[in-house]
């Protein structure tokens, strides 16, 4: 490549003496001309002289000379990571050649990214989006609100089934929190509703009790043999002959409303109960004290539950469970993951809901679901949080 200068015939545009002009580097020719030798590093070609023919004969004509100024090529910069040659034109160049190397920026790899779906309990998938963050479900005498935490994904599921053998005033509900993933919760939820239902049919409504400890007690162990990590805790609520059969393995809890007074129905199976910390310790567990929780073996806070194959020498699946005889007193329930508990008090959780739920001509169930979320989160809640609220009215 060269650089050419245009130098005037004027004296002022004359070059300095770093760059002598001569009569040898003058041509006659009025031309561009090359210099002869191949090692010259400048050629000087005359321009012919030039007037204009408006001009007045004082006017001085105006001449130049053309100064070429051979340049030495560049030399090219090293590729940067994640640019290529051109292959065509790389092949076609040559030291000689005056025309730039091109380079392409490699395009990156296409990224797949899988859609996932979440389904709970026993409703139609949702969109992704909604699914994984907040769900809201209304259903015949019940409202469900969920919200996913910000640990991870969603690891909360619900069930719920009314309607039973075609009777109006019978039902059975779940909240489902899993740990360790959300497998456990999921099979749960789709499991273990059907196993308490069929082993009360068989016992023809006999000892309702225990048939909701093998109906827990079979679904573990269908769990268990899908070779599947991770559990559940577990609350659920049976509604049936005008009783109130509530059970829970974990820490989900159920609340009842008895005319604004909070009732709970269930107590939490943690490592800090000293019933429990005295099972495991007997089963040759042990109990410490891990960053401000009591955890099993270092691990889990939790002593029962659904799963859980590597700590199920001391993690049971059997449920503790509490019958009452539906009445007016009691207005509505509230089951609910350690996501509301570990924020809001039983009693808190009633007067929040209670002017949304009893006394009133059109309960708003749905909005009183979520304003207990919606508390829990305002004080810090950074778990998963889901609370189903059931209108207990409706099936007396």
């Amino acid at each position: 490549m060269s650089c050419t200068v245009a130098i005037s015939n004027l004296p002022a545009f004359w070059p300095v003496a770093r760059v002598p002009l001569t009569k040898s580097l003058l041509c006659k020719s009025a031309s561009f001309s090359s210099s002869s030798s191949p090692n010259s590093s400048k050629t000087l070609t005359k321009f012919p002289s030039f007037t204009s023919s408006s001009s007045s004969s004082s006017s001085p004509s105006l001449q130049f000379h053309i100064l070429r100024f051979q340049k030495p090529l560049p030399v090219p910069a090293p590729a940067p990571i994640n640019l290529i040659r051109n292959s065509t034109e790389c092949s076609t160049s040559t030291p000689n050649s005056t025309s730039p190397t091109v380079l392409k920026r490699k395009r990156p790899a296409k990224l797949d990214i899988p859609i996932v779906s979440t389904t709970f309990g026993n409703f139609p998938a949702l969109p992704a989006a909604a699914a994984a963050d907040f769900v809201e479900v209304e259903g015949d005498g019940y409202y469900v609100c969920c919200k996913r935490g910000r640990r991870g994904p969603m690891e909360d599921r619900f069930s719920a089934l009314v309607n039973l053998q075609g009777g109006s005033k019978e039902g059975i509900f779940g909240i489902f929190d899993g740990h360790g993933g959300a497998k456990a919760a999921k099979f749960a939820a789709e499991n273990l509703n059907k196993n308490i239902m069929d082993e009360v049919v068989t016992r023809k409504d006999e000892n309702v009790m225990e048939a909701v400890k093998n109906g827990y007690l079979k679904t573990d162990s269908e769990f268990l043999n899908q070779e599947f990590r991770g559990g559940s805790c577990c609350v659920t609520a049976l509604i049936r002959n005008g009783d109130l059969v509530v059970s829970n393995a974990g820490d989900c809890r159920a609340v009842v409303s008895r005319d604004g007074i909070a009732e709970a129905l269930t107590s939490d199976h943690k490592p800090s109960r000293k019933d429990e910390k005295d099972r495991i310790e007997t089963l040759g567990g042990y109990v410490d004290y891990c960053n401000g929780v009591w955890r099993i073996q270092g691990y889990l806070a939790v002593s029962r539950g659904i799963g859980d194959r590597y700590l199920k020498q001391w993690i049971i699946a059997e449920p503790e469970t509490m019958v009452l005889r539906l009445n007016p007193e009691l207005e509505f329930l509230v089951l609910a993951s350690d996501g509301l508990w570990d924020k809001v008090s039983n009693q808190e959780a009633v007067d929040a809901a209670r002017p949304l739920c009893a006394r009133i001509s059109k309960p708003q169930l749905l909005s009183a679901s979520k304003s207990l979320v919606d508390l829990a989160v305002s004080r810090g809640s950074v778990d998963d949080i889901s609370v189903m609220i059931i209108q207990l009215q409706q099936f007396c």
